[in-house]
C-alpha cells in the first residue's frame, strides 16, 4: 500500500515538473491563453467569418496595410495598399494597391501580410513568435477587445525592420 502511495506522489510531482518546465519556453503564456479564449468566443459569435487589418512599415518611411477577409474559416480576399509616404512615385502603379480574391489569394509577393486565418495566427504566436529566446525581446498586446494586436519579437542588436511577428490594427466580424 505504501509503495502505491509513493508511486502516486512521485508521478504527480513528476507531471508537475514536466508541465511547468514547458512554461519556461513560452513568453506571455497567461496573456496568450486569455486572448485565445477571447478568440474562440469571437470566432463562435462571428461564425468564423471576419476581417482583420495588419499594419506594416519600414524604417525608410513606407507603411502599408493588408486587409484579410475570412469567410467560414477560409481566407477569401487579401487587400493591400501603401498608406505612406505621400509620394509613392518610386513604386510601380500596380503595386501601390491591389486586391486578390478566391484562388489568387497569396499570388502577390511583396510586403503584404500572409493570408492567414486567426487560428493560424494564434498557432504561429504560440509555436514561434512567443517562444523565449535569449537573444531577443518579445512583445504581446491584446488591444482588439482581448484579441492579438501585437505579437512577435526583435533580435537584440538589430537596427532596421527587425520585428518578426504581426501587428493587427483591427478585427471585425462580417
Amino acid at each position: 500500500m505504501k509503495s502505491k502511495i509513493y508511486l502516486t506522489v512521485f508521478l504527480l510531482i513528476g507531471s508537475l515538473v514536466i508541465s511547468c518546465s514547458s512554461d519556461d519556453d513560452f513568453n506571455y503564456q497567461y496573456d496568450f491563453e486569455k486572448s485565445y479564449r477571447s478568440w474562440l468566443h469571437f470566432k463562435d459569435l462571428s461564425a468564423d467569418s471576419y476581417q482583420y487589418t495588419v499594419l506594416g512599415s519600414s524604417w525608410i518611411g513606407f507603411s502599408w496595410e493588408t486587409k484579410i477577409t475570412v469567410s467560414n474559416g477560409e481566407v477569401v480576399e487579401r487587400h493591400f495598399k501603401y498608406v505612406a509616404p505621400d509620394d509613392l512615385s518610386e513604386i510601380p502603379e500596380e503595386e501601390i494597391e491591389w486586391i486578390e480574391s478566391g484562388q489568387e489569394v497569396g499570388s502577390h509577393q511583396n510586403q503584404a501580410a500572409e493570408p492567414l486565418t486567426m487560428d493560424e495566427i494564434y498557432a504561429k504566436a504560440k509555436n514561434d513568435w512567443l517562444i523565449k529566446r535569449k537573444n531577443a525581446k518579445t512583445y504581446f498586446e491584446t488591444g482588439n477587445n482581448g484579441l492579438i494586436s501585437t505579437c512577435g519579437y526583435v533580435i537584440n542588436g538589430c537596427m532596421d525592420d527587425c520585428f518578426v511577428g504581426i501587428k493587427i490594427k483591427s478585427i471585425e466580424s462580417l
